[in-house]
């Protein structure tokens, strides 16, 4: 394996891993704060599904940043 794909992968996982940790992070500490405590339970309403829908935005935010530090050239120029 070339050091490229190997960049390209380890950008691709730390991305997934902390757009994951945002969308969490969000559903558990802010929705509390601006939702009323009867509406939202966290996790459990939130749901799997939305959880990874709302990953993956999160994740290629951290993409673009990571693909312009680390150069792996994901993104054209």
């Amino acid at each position: 394996m070339s050091n490229l794909l190997l960049r390209r992968l380890f950008v691709w996982a730390v991305s997934i891993v902390l757009g994951l940790i945002v969308v969490v992070s969000t559903v558990i500490f802010v929705f509390p704060i601006l939702i009323p405590a009867e509406a939202g339970k966290g996790l459990e309403d939130f749901g799997v599904l939305l959880t990874v829908l709302a990953t993956i935005p999160a994740s290629l935010i951290f993409v673009a940043w990571l693909d312009y530090f680390l150069d792996t050239k994901i993104h054209p120029e």
